[in-house]
């Protein structure tokens, strides 16, 4: 799983000819689990870590083109994967989160819309400054 997702980030790189000639600015997803080791996701978090180590390094070859390029890092966010998750425990799924959100310093998973807030800041003007970053939205949980 692992290579085949670093084989389709390297066939994505493809395109970046376009994206050069606009000027335009790329956002990658990756995970908290991607910036420190998670219990029972090893490979998961390789895979997101490379995701961090792709955007750092294509920041630097983008630079020179005025194209920007940033990651984020979500912690557990409330999704319909979430739900898939917890609905294979048989838990009470509010009960679940809850519980998850006990982890956070902040007390309680993400929302999806705090997600795309940041992405949509950082693909705008008002982060013409900002590149090769990886921003953690998770409540805090990578600062314990």
């Amino acid at each position: 799983v692992l290579n085949k997702k670093l084989v389709y980030i390297h066939k994505f790189s493809d395109q970046f000819l376009h994206i050069r000639k606009t000027k335009g600015s790329i956002v990658t997803v990756s995970s908290d689990a991607g910036l420190q080791g998670n219990v029972a996701c090893s490979v998961y978090g390789a895979s997101k870590g490379a995701v961090v180590s792709f955007t750092k390094s294509l920041s630097l070859e983008m630079a020179p083109h005025g194209v920007r390029v940033n990651c984020v890092c979500p912690g557990d966010v409330d999704t319909s994967l979430v739900d898939k998750q917890i609905a294979q425990t048989n838990q009470d799924a509010e009960q679940a989160k809850e519980e998850m959100g006990q982890h956070y310093p902040l007390g309680r998973i993400g929302k999806p819309h705090e997600i795309g807030e940041v992405i949509a800041f950082l693909l705008s003007s008002k982060a013409s400054f900002v590149t090769g970053a990886a921003w953690t939205i998770d409540g805090g949980l990578t600062s314990w």
